[in-house]
């Protein structure tokens, strides 16, 4: 209920009773409400600019975030376990793999650097979490920089390992003739007697005594370059370049089973012992040429022979005795 209002008439020395206006009354009831609203409005305005209440799509762009940080911290949990597994790897690559294959490691700093020159990043400053953002795609451009190093460096290794393969299956590394088949080792490599002249000489191969026709087999993958009787004392021969500076040579044969130009495989038959060209009996005369110096040619034979075997070639072979050629 309203308060009735009175003022003092001074002409008739008594209080009247004040009489409010419809206008007045309907004026101050729209400024009542007007006053109402913008205060309200204000109010709203405050409120919606202090993390006391959220709009939905505040709400939800929270959510968003708090995901993406969620994220974030996996990413680098996941980053930390590959750069773990990439530095095994790349441990293994330089202290194994291409020590093996005697190729140079990769430089730690080569594997590790960074990116110099511009700003890569220029396009991810600004923002609130910028120096995390920034932080985190440098680290996965780093880590790709290492995957292509290491991706590059295995297909190295590849190639490598391919050509270790062909080496080790182009070295002189077997017997040429069956020891099923063979006779005696007659001779070795060294200062021997000379079957003709009887004066001491130095014997750059092996003889080994076998039948006439007994099979020659290819010590090691190759070329055949000769295959003819035109090198003095040697008769009927062959050579074969297995290349790497890898050299073989088979003479004194009765016959051929290859011809020039053609490409053998170790084990392969070549051809047959004979006594053809300065010799003084069937056998056959073979020697390992690497890079045109004539070696040794019983370090060769760890792919046919039993350690057995090979100590009592050794043993025949460092007898000075009599050459068969």
């Amino acid at each position: 209920m309203s308060k009735v209002k009175y003022y003092y008439d001074p002409d008739t020395l008594s209080y009247r009773k004040i009489e409010t206006k419809k206008s007045r009354r309907y004026r101050n009831i729209a400024l009542f409400f007007i006053g109402s609203f913008l205060f309200g409005l204000l109010s709203l305005i405050l409120l919606l600019n202090t993390n006391l209440i959220n709009t939905p799509q505040e709400l939800s762009l929270t959510r968003e975030l708090n995901n993406y940080e969620l994220q974030f911290e996996l990413l680098d949990k996941k980053m930390e376990q590959i750069e773990h597994v990439l530095a095994n790897i790349e441990d293994r690559d330089n202290n194994i793999y291409r020590l093996y294959f005697e190729a140079n490691p990769i430089p730690e700093e080569q594997r590790r650097a960074g990116f110099g020159g511009i700003n890569r990043y220029k396009s991810l400053e600004g923002f609130n979490n910028s120096e995390m953002v920034i932080a985190t795609t440098e680290r996965l451009d780093i880590i790709k920089k290492q995957m292509a190093i290491q991706s590059k460096s295995l297909d190295e290794i590849t190639k490598l390992a391919a050509e270790k393969e062909k080496l080790l299956a182009a070295i002189p590394a077997i017997q040429p003739i069956n020891n099923e088949e063979l006779t005696r080792m007659a001779s070795g490599f060294g200062w021997r007697s000379d079957p003709f002249t009887k004066a001491r000489k130095m014997h750059y191969g092996m003889d080994f005594t076998s039948p006439r026709g007994t099979p020659i087999y290819a010590s090691g993958d190759g070329k055949i370059i000769r295959a003819d009787n035109n090198s003095s004392g040697f008769g009927k021969h062959i050579r074969i370049d297995h290349g790497y500076g890898y050299l073989s040579l088979y003479a004194h044969l009765s016959k051929y089973n290859v011809k020039k130009g053609q490409k053998v495989k170790r084990g392969d038959l070549i051809g047959f012992v004979g006594s053809t060209g300065r010799s003084e009996a069937p056998h056959l005369h073979y020697e390992v040429w690497k890079d045109k110096d004539k070696i040794n040619p019983i370090n060769f034979y760890y792919g046919s022979l039993s350690p057995k075997e090979f100590e009592n070639m050794l043993k025949y072979a460092n007898q000075e005795n009599q050459s068969l050629d």
